[in-house]
């Protein structure tokens, strides 16, 4: 099972999960987000959750930490099974960013509706609650999220998780269009902080997010301005001073 703790510095988050878990989340994941070009206004909201299934590959390739868990087979149950088996089993690894993780897990949001929505046409399913349908990959998707919601509930305040959760999932679509090099710039502000303001800044960074703040609608006006003064895509502007560290202390 899918199952996240919070990383030691609080830089970020671990994804922990086996073989086949990894493979499930890392599928569900590309069938909910669809094909490149089939959402083109979530483009940039697609990418990023692509971005931890980059991950998920890698993990499954053997090319990212492993950690062994006790899987409760003791000396006693083995004995009574007559086999000869280990105790632990082997959990792939992998760590996302804080506010990485608080805009996957609400963008998740969006692209089970509009998956819901395709699969709802060429099946001709009945969707007793239109915002959930029986769907394997849905199932998938909302069990990471219930991984990230209770990681989030370990991390932060009683009071803090109620209004994250109201903040985060109380709407559905919030990240069309997105300027995701707002997102670039929280996570690097993120890193940057100490590991005591790291943990006080989380509901913060998903008020960021969730919310068109300000600092928000500013930077999407100068991506916006620049990317038609050069004639391109703003996907392909990028923020002066943002750059991530070649080594990150989870």
């Amino acid at each position: 099972m899918i199952h996240l703790e919070n990383s030691p510095n609080c830089t970020g988050v671990a994804i922990y999960g086996d073989n086949l878990d990894f493979e499930k989340l890392y599928d569900a994941f590309h069938e909910v987000v669809g094909q490149e070009g089939e959402f083109p206004s979530f483009a940039a909201a697609r990418i990023r959750i692509l971005g931890i299934c980059y991950d998920l590959r890698h993990a499954l390739m053997g090319h990212r930490e492993i950690e062994f868990v006790d899987n409760g087979l003791d000396e006693s149950k083995k004995k009574f099974l007559g086999i000869l088996a280990p105790e632990k089993n082997v959990y792939l690894k992998i760590h996302v960013y804080w506010p990485e993780l608080l805009f996957v897990q609400m963008a998740l949001n969006d692209f089970i509706q509009l998956y819901g929505k395709k699969r709802a046409r060429k099946t001709y399913v009945y969707i007793m609650d239109k915002k959930n349908i029986w769907d394997e990959n849905i199932a998938m998707v909302r069990l990471f999220q219930g991984a990230v919601a209770n990681c989030i509930k370990e991390t932060v305040s009683e009071s803090s998780f109620t209004r994250m959760m109201n903040l985060m999932h109380k709407e559905y679509t919030w990240f069309n269009n997105y300027i995701t090099q707002y997102l670039d710039l929280l996570n690097i502000r993120y890193i940057e902080m100490d590991r005591e303001k790291r943990i006080k800044s989380i509901p913060t960074m998903a008020k960021r997010l969730a919310e068109y703040g300000t600092e928000y609608k500013k930077i999407k006006e100068d991506i916006e301005l620049a990317a038609k003064q050069h004639n391109t895509t703003v996907g392909n502007i990028q923020l002066i001073n943002i750059e991530y560290p070649e080594e990150i202390e989870w």
